[in-house]
């Protein structure tokens, strides 16, 4: 009988998604901690390239490849090359490449930046899915994490579009865990609040008043990256489903579950202070 067991993150094969920056930077660096090889994808080349250079300083080893994961061809690209280069399967794949969205109500928010929001936010993730699903299935080892929000189950008012894009990325990620129990394929989802990243760039649509918002909460409850990505390794090792890493995350999961009527009100009254 065994008494220890290998951790999946230990030495891994990686594939990270959006690892140019942020989480995604954090988690291909902790990879490198822990011994792994890492394919740090990105849609910006330089920046991924530079990921792997840190890598290689934490003790690991990696690549950095170009991938814009709303192109499914990209994405099966990414797939031959990080094959190619372990020279079999990954044992691990972070969905991570995500983009900020709010501001506007309903009906205000463009529909161009609600299609960008959930390209990358949602069919980024599908395609990184879609893609490197089958492959860890037909290896019977490995593990995906999907990289969410509490936004998944916090609807906060002015966030419809990023709200639907980390509910779709839930939802799929408790399905996914369904149809792979007992394929040796874990499934870990992660749900933070406010992370010290830079998704409140310029580049995601975002109104002055959400960035205003967001900033105020990045300096009042957010987590270095660093820190999220340790937390969320440990939880595939142990096996976790949910990571809920903060303690404004947890309440918000339990009040959203237990008092779904009174919570919904509360968040009435958020969008009043807003307005």
């Amino acid at each position: 009988m065994r008494l220890f067991r290998r951790r999946r993150t230990e030495h891994a094969d990686a594939v990270v998604t959006g690892a140019g920056s942020g989480i995604g930077r954090a988690f291909a660096v902790e990879l490198g901690r822990r011994g792994g090889r890492v394919v740090c994808s990105d849609i910006d080349a330089s920046r991924a390239a530079d990921t792997a250079a840190l890598v290689d300083e934490a003790g690991g080893k990696a690549i950095g490849a170009r991938c814009d994961v709303t192109a499914i061809d990209e994405v099966t690209a990414l797939a031959t090359l990080a094959q190619d280069w372990f020279g079999g399967a990954p044992t691990l794949v972070i969905n991570n490449a995500g983009i900020g969205a709010g501001g506007p109500p309903v009906g205000e928010f463009t529909l161009d930046d609600w299609e960008r929001t959930l390209g990358v936010n949602l069919w980024g993730v599908i395609n990184g899915c879609h893609v490197f699903t089958p492959i860890l299935r037909a290896a019977g080892r490995g593990a995906v994490v999907n990289v969410a929000s509490a936004a998944a189950f916090g609807a906060a008012p002015r966030m419809a579009a990023y709200n639907v894009s980390k509910a779709g990325v839930l939802a799929l990620s408790e399905t996914m865990a369904a149809e792979l129990a007992g394929t040796g394929v874990g499934v870990t989802v992660l749900c933070p609040t406010a992370v010290k990243t830079g998704i409140l760039r310029s580049d995601s649509p975002l109104d002055d008043t959400a960035e205003r918002l967001g900033g105020s909460l990045l300096r009042w409850t957010g987590r270095p990256p660093a820190s999220i990505a340790k937390t969320t390794l440990d939880a595939v090792d142990h096996g976790d489903l949910y990571v809920v890493p903060q303690l404004e995350a947890k309440v918000l999961w339990q009040a959203k579950r237990w008092m779904p009527a009174t919570y919904t009100r509360s968040a009435g009254l958020l969008e009043r202070v807003v307005r």
